[in-house]
């Protein structure tokens, strides 16, 4: 059945035709909930969410993502610091842009089967999807749906077709969904890089006491460029128990040198202890403006990253552009699979697609005043 939607969707001639040359893919969709309670807006480059704006406890809307005035320079900003696309074919982390299939720990340069990537900072991938021109092929006043055909890009095996939706419905939810086929068996591993202040910049600076829970007694254990070792560590007692719910800062002066020397803060990789597709795998919301945020995923896994690499210039309606974005101006959360389970047999995950197993990816953001 949802091979067949898909299907359906793709034969239809795709709007990205309406669209005039010179405004993709930086076209903009917005997308409003009947009741008003949530408004979203897309481009179509990295399907990328660019504003989202919610009501705080006076009733008053906020942009609670981070992100460009100029969304052209979400391609052009050397930075490039991730505003809120869906990020793939293989998010995150890759060791030494090298894989193989089916996966082996440290495989072998001329080994068989082996893959090799164009290496960045952390190991693999330079254009990915979030850098991608995708088309629009399908959209609504609540929702809109991107295609992207990835053909055998930067090394990977086979090509991809994804589809990906967002939608907003009443009650102040935001849904984003992924589907994609592969020709050819090949890892997939997604996620949507959502920066969130849920202050909007108004009333405090940083998200250091936004309250954040995460459903998570296993960090991803890590060495000094983000690789995992194949083993976890217990939170419990850490900095990383976020459990019962604290304060982002609530131990900050410990996290010095945890995401690498001199970084200071989060990024790393939650593992949920439950199924997060009904209840909340993570929970963050802000005394200043009252806003919450619950977070529900298909995924087994999420990234906290605290923007301490962060130093771009703000949206205006952040008090932008003479004040930059900077460290712990926000937190991302980032719903995805265990990273670099590719290279970590150990992990017991499988990551590989293919002919006859399709990815799917799913999120849901539900927004409400915190008690």
């Amino acid at each position: 059945m949802i091979r067949a939607v898909y299907v359906a969707v793709a034969s239809v001639l795709s709007l990205s035709t309406l669209v005039a040359a010179t405004e993709w893919p930086f076209d903009v969709t917005t997308l409003s909930a009947p009741d008003g309670s949530i408004t979203a807006k897309f481009v179509s480059v990295g399907a990328t969410m660019t504003e989202l704006w919610v009501k705080d406890r006076h009733g008053e809307a906020r942009d609670i993502i981070l992100g460009y005035d100029d969304n052209t320079k979400l391609l052009t900003d050397p930075a490039h610091p991730v505003f809120n696309p869906i990020v793939g074919r293989y998010a995150n982390r890759i060791k030494n842009g090298t894989f193989s299939i089916p996966i082996t720990k440290d495989p072998q340069p001329d080994g068989p089967n082996v893959y090799h990537i164009p290496l960045n900072d952390h190991n693999g991938g330079i254009l990915g999807w979030d850098r991608r021109n995708w088309t629009i092929a399908a959209k609504s006043p609540t929702s809109v749906t991107y295609h992207h055909l990835d053909a055998a890009d930067e090394g990977f095996p086979g090509n991809v077709t994804a589809y990906a939706t967002h939608a907003v419905e009443n009650g102040g939810i935001l849904k984003t969904t992924v589907h994609a086929t592969a020709t050819e068996e090949t890892p997939i591993m997604l996620t949507q890089h959502i920066y969130w202040n849920l202050d909007a910049f108004q009333g405090s600076e940083d998200i250091l006491n936004h309250h954040l829970h995460v459903d998570a007694s296993r960090v991803v254990d890590v060495d000094g460029d983000a690789i995992p070792l194949g083993d976890f560590i217990d939170v419990t007692g850490t900095v990383f128990d976020f459990r019962p719910t604290e304060k982002i800062g609530f131990r900050f002066n410990e996290t010095v040198g945890l995401c690498g020397a001199p970084c200071q803060g989060y990024d790393h990789c939650f593992i949920y202890d439950h199924n997060h597709t009904v209840t909340p795998g993570v929970t963050l919301w802000s005394d200043v403006s009252g806003i919450k945020l619950d977070i529900t995923t298909t995924n087994p896994a999420v990234q906290i990253y605290t923007a301490y690499w962060l130093d771009t210039p703000r949206k205006i309606v952040h008090g932008g552009p003479s004040l930059n974005y900077t460290s712990f101006s926000a937190v991302a959360i980032e719903q995805e699979g265990y990273i670099d389970a590719i290279n970590t047999p150990e992990f017991g995950i499988n990551q590989i697609y293919g002919p006859e197993m399709d990815f799917e990816w799913s999120s849901t953001y539900k927004f409400s005043l915190a008690d």
